[in-house]
């Protein structure tokens, strides 16, 4: 994977990832666990912003796009860009679904099912621990419109 754009940093080891992601990140990401339901630290977040990849730093999901499933792990109807992800057939667990990994560092993110909101009837069922909530680009945003609104600039 390291010779992809924008990856020469990842680790090239089992035992960098671990060092670098501690054990229970770890496990989600690189070992395909699953955090318990309304365990992790997004499951009923609505703060705004981007979920990363917690591997990669990756853009991977909108808090627009957030949803309350019900599921106790965070929902999206949508991945921010589709080619941020990679979705595979997973048949453990005595059942088929299909698994969600981030396409830059091919980190287990969770599973997309098909009983999701309109428009795209989608449910991205991700685990936290895959997941950092980048604040700062909405923040920088609303920081210019309070300014503009401050200074009685008109944005158009």
């Amino acid at each position: 994977m390291s010779d992809l754009p924008g990856t020469s940093d990842l680790p090239e080891s089992e035992a960098e990832w671990e060092a670098r992601l501690g054990p229970d990140r770890y496990e989600v990401l690189r070992r395909g666990g699953t955090e318990r339901a309304f365990t992790g630290e997004y499951w009923d977040a609505k703060a705004q912003g981007t979920y990363r990849c917690a591997g990669c730093g990756e853009g991977l999901f909108s808090s627009e796009d957030k949803f309350d499933s019900g599921s106790g792990w965070p929902s999206f109807s949508r991945a921010l860009a589709p080619a941020g992800v990679e979705e595979s057939e997973d048949r453990s667990l005595g059942m088929t679904r299909t698994e969600v990994k981030c396409a830059v560092c091919g980190g287990h993110l969770g599973h997309v099912f098909d009983d999701g909101p309109e428009p795209t009837g989608l449910r991205y069922c991700i685990n936290s621990a895959s997941l950092d909530l980048d604040k700062a680009s909405l923040d920088l945003d609303k920081a210019s419109f309070d300014f503009d609104k401050a200074s009685g600039a008109s944005s158009g």
